[in-house]
């Protein structure tokens, strides 16, 4: 699947570099980097939100970041002109994003960000550059649950700010039982000690925690997606980026980066990512 360039990218590029250093925390003007990412030396940093506790996404590990959305964030950076070294990583908790963007804390958002209508009233999105699918995480010998509307008087555990859990009690199972948690490592916590039936999110971060080695043999992913949950890159409502980060998604996968992040990402995890819908095409940015 083929997306449309953009005429005119590279000197937008050149000005989303000059753009991005001057709101950076570190408040120093001048120029970005070079052509590939190479820079003048400068302090000029950019500021990138991610999470901290999805493993195969955004995971931080000591101080390093791995993950296909750092990855993303990494190529992204590196065609705006910064390289590695001048990227500031920050944690950005799902109920936090909208605050992190419209209060200048962070420049950009990768960080599994479902692209939704209410969510643009607060903050605009380049991309997507993936496309994942609710489902449900269960005790490994769960035989009950088999989609979202096998819930009711079950107990669902989702992260303060998602709107994964809410969707379900809504749309399938109006007698769930909501337990919010901080992050999604208390929420399989929760699942393994018995507090709860159920995790939801998206199927590659399910993938991802299932596939850790605490957690190994004792959850499962239903396989059974109910949603398309647009990943985009999230920017503040004022930025004239979004032309220039579709670019750089766009070059990404075409040089073949993209599939390479994504194949190291999900390695070992059983996920299979739905081919009919990525890669994905950008969205407009004047949406």
């Amino acid at each position: 699947m083929r997306r449309t360039r953009t005429t005119g990218v590279v000197a937008l590029a050149a000005t989303v570099a000059l753009t991005l250093a001057a709101c950076s925390d570190g408040g120093e003007s001048g120029s970005g980097g070079g052509e590939g990412g190479e820079t003048d030396g400068g302090d000029e940093s950019v500021t990138i939100g991610i999470k901290f506790d999805q493993p195969g996404l955004g995971f931080m590990e000591g101080d390093t970041p791995t993950g296909f959305d750092v990855e993303v964030a990494k190529y992204v950076a590196n065609e705006l002109g910064y390289s590695e070294d001048q990227i500031e990583w920050t944690e950005a908790p799902s109920a936090q994003r909208e605050t992190l963007l419209s209060t200048g804390q962070v420049d950009m958002i990768f960080a599994t960000y479902s692209i939704t209508d209410e969510r643009r009233e607060q903050v605009s999105f380049a991309g997507p550059y993936f496309v994942a699918g609710q489902d449900l995480l269960v005790a490994a010998d769960n035989t009950d649950i088999t989609g979202p509307d096998t819930l009711d008087g079950k107990n669902l555990c989702s992260v303060t700010g998602s709107t994964s859990a809410q969707r379900i009690k809504e749309e399938y199972s109006e007698g769930v039982n909501l337990l919010e948690q901080p992050g999604y490592a208390e929420c399989v916590t929760a699942l393994i000690s018995g507090q709860v039936d159920a995790v939801t999110t998206d199927d590659i971060i399910l993938a991802g925690l299932g596939a850790q080695p605490a957690n190994a043999g004792q959850v499962k992913v239903v396989g059974n997606t109910f949603s398309e949950e647009k990943y985009g890159v999230g920017i503040p409502q004022e930025s004239d980026q979004c032309e220039a980060i579709n670019e750089a998604i766009t070059n990404m996968v075409d040089d073949g980066s993209w599939q390479e992040a994504l194949d190291a990402a999900t390695e070992g995890t059983g996920y299979v990512p739905n081919d009919e819908l990525n890669p994905p095409e950008y969205e407009p940015c004047d949406m």
